[in-house]
């Protein structure tokens, strides 16, 4: 395999030393970009978009074309997953993802099984091409939902403002719902790992959902499973360490727990403070994170002052790779993404260069 030209966010994430922080920005392929509404458009529909390779890749290399991101993520959905098992996804025009078939009883989801990877095949065709294409420039990150993220969907049917079937169901039919997450561990582990074979060079876990439960129940119904997801990966690929980075939003709270599950860094969202996290977890893993979206909405000045004030929170120490705190809005100037990219960039080698004196 061609050696990256830069290899900055993989060196971030092992926690070495880097000339400055590397940033990549969730949902960086998005409704905020003019191309790819264009592309979109082009394409039909979401998951028409995300069932063609070649639209596939041309939508993760757009934001790469305009910025100088440190790395490029797959573009895809995570309930790619679940509709490989059965439950007939759709996205319909100006609202969100919806199941044909929602587990609501004993027998969809004892009926449930570990799908054949072939039906995701697109996915994987995905990742291949868009590492040819990349040309060794940058890396490339594959993902999966949680188990417990992706139970949410599969039993509310859709996105919910209060979970109520999936909680109605771990506190009556706790068995149900544990043999409902085995499936999907199964499945999350078989998914990522092909996705690595096909050649995503880091891989990230997206449990959107989990900092909806109290502790007890994290720790039972979504960070067990995670941590079974974690011991399963393959964690070299061509002679190279594929690093794992774990993300549940809302999870502040549980930043020790995570970090003992063996992955090689977490996500922090914008309400945790990177150093009190840093405190906590020591050098057991890299920090990524954490501006809040919002910010992006804001003036050019403020995206520029935000950013380096996040920046300075986490310090120059190895082990962070600037992000957002969840995903970009489909109304974020893009030109205040050029403004944040620059910023982590410039903001990051003064913090080494006055770090050495």
């Amino acid at each position: 395999m061609k050696q990256l030209e830069n290899d900055t966010f993989l060196r971030a994430l092992r926690r070495q030393p880097t000339d400055y922080t590397p940033v990549w920005l969730m949902r960086q392929a998005g409704r905020y970009l003019p191309e790819y509404r264009a592309t979109r458009a082009t394409a039909g529909s979401f998951m028409d978009l995300c069932r063609n390779a070649a639209f596939a890749t041309e939508v993760t290399l757009q934001p790469l074309a305009r910025f100088p991101l440190d790395a490029a993520i797959l573009f895809s959905d995570i309930l790619t997953v679940p509709d490989a098992m059965g439950l007939g996804l759709s996205f319909a025009e100006g609202e969100g993802p919806r199941f044909a078939r929602p587990l609501r009883d004993e027998h969809a989801i004892k009926s449930l099984y570990v799908p054949d990877m072939a039906a995701l095949k697109y996915v994987f065709d995905a990742v291949s091409e868009i590492r040819h294409a990349l040309k060794g420039s940058v890396p490339l990150i594959g993902f999966s939902g949680s188990p417990f993220t992706l139970a949410c969907y599969m039993v509310e049917g859709a996105g919910s403002d209060d979970f109520r079937h999936i909680k109605a169901l771990m506190y009556s039919r706790p068995d149900l719902l544990h043999h409902l997450l085995a499936i999907n561990a199964r499945t999350v582990t078989t998914y990522l790992n092909t996705q690595i074979e096909n050649g995503a060079q880091a891989v990230m876990l997206f449990d959107t959902w989990g900092g909806v439960l109290s502790t007890a129940a994290y720790r039972e119904f979504s960070l067990a499973y995670m941590r079974q997801i974690v011991a399963g990966l393959k964690r070299e690929q061509d002679g190279e360490h594929v690093p794992v980075v774990l993300f549940t939003k809302g999870g502040g709270q549980w930043l020790e727990d995570m970090a003992d599950t063996g992955c090689d860094a977490l996500g922090l969202d914008w309400t945790v403070d990177g150093a009190g996290a840093r405190a906590r977890v020591g050098d057991r893993v890299a920090l990524q994170g954490n501006l809040d979206p919002g910010v992006l909405m804001g003036s050019a000045d403020q995206v520029a002052a935000e950013t380096c004030r996040v920046l300075d929170t986490f310090g120059p120490q190895p082990g962070h790779v600037f992000n957002l705190g969840h995903g970009i809005s489909q109304y974020a100037p893009y030109d205040n993404v050029s403004v944040l990219v620059s910023t982590v960039h410039a903001h990051s080698r003064n913090q080494r260069r006055f770090a050495k004196g």
